[in-house]
């Protein structure tokens, strides 16, 4: 008597979007079949093959291929489980404020703009205008399909059901944190030089003697003048 496995995903332990990697073990008018070692195999509606609208199921998918599926519904009395190739919505409408910062997969490109899959009901679309400083003539020039993006959400429109992105002030915020802390680490060096060129500026100034309090941030123009002054002399 030949042992019987049991199926490595009983229906009954199978929840709504939880994802599963399965092969196309039949192919029909109106949906695949898909193997993903549970008690029966799953069916992918055709109008859950792809985002877009499928004519042809052939045209998504061939039998023996390797796909990934999320669970849709699962009847363990049934024997019936409903599966998509569309990945679950992971941020709700409700989720995308102004401001916040998504990161995504190019799916589209148009002479206008790039759309960008973030996990939304919807991908959000970023205008050429919003790619780069400067002018861009083509989104080609800077996005491709595939490509992998970070951007920051510059509108919802929750009733449109559109969301609109920017590429550019992302880099403009970046390059300002960059400025800043460049700034902020020559103001460090300008101290440092300040401290050794008051210590040295008293040659009777006992060893081990504390420097002078730093003056606030107002006073630093006061210090560079001071420093090139005391520069100044000990060349001279």
């Amino acid at each position: 008597m030949s042992e019987v496995t049991a199926p490595l995903n009983p229906l009954a332990g199978l929840a709504p979007n939880q994802a599963l990697k399965g092969t196309i073990s039949r192919v029909e008018l109106f949906g695949a079949f898909v193997e993903v070692g549970a008690e029966a195999p799953g069916l992918v509606h055709i109008s859950r093959l792809s985002p877009r609208k499928v004519n042809r199921v052939a045209e998504v998918v061939s039998l023996g291929q390797q796909v990934d599926v999320w669970v849709v519904s699962a009847d363990p009395n049934g024997k019936r489980l409903e599966l998509t190739m569309v990945p679950p919505v992971t941020l709700k409408w409700m989720d995308i404020q102004p401001g916040m910062q998504v990161s995504g997969r190019v799916v589209k490109l148009e002479r206008y703009g790039a759309f960008v899959e973030i996990g939304a009901e919807r991908p959000g679309m970023i205008h050429v205008s919003e790619m780069a400083e400067g002018y861009v003539s083509n989104p080609a020039d800077i996005l491709h399909p595939g490509d992998e993006v970070t951007a920051r959400v510059v509108e919802v429109d929750r009733q449109k059901r559109q969301i609109r992105l920017s590429l550019k002030q992302l880099v403009v915020e970046e390059t300002v944190d960059e400025d800043e802390a460049e700034t902020e680490e020559m103001a460090t060096s300008m101290e440092a030089a300040f401290r050794r060129a008051m210590q040295t500026a008293e040659p009777g100034s006992p060893a081990g003697q504390e420097p002078p309090q730093l003056p606030s941030k107002k006073g630093r123009s006061q210090q560079e003048d001071i420093l090139a002054r005391t520069l100044k002399h000990r060349v001279h």
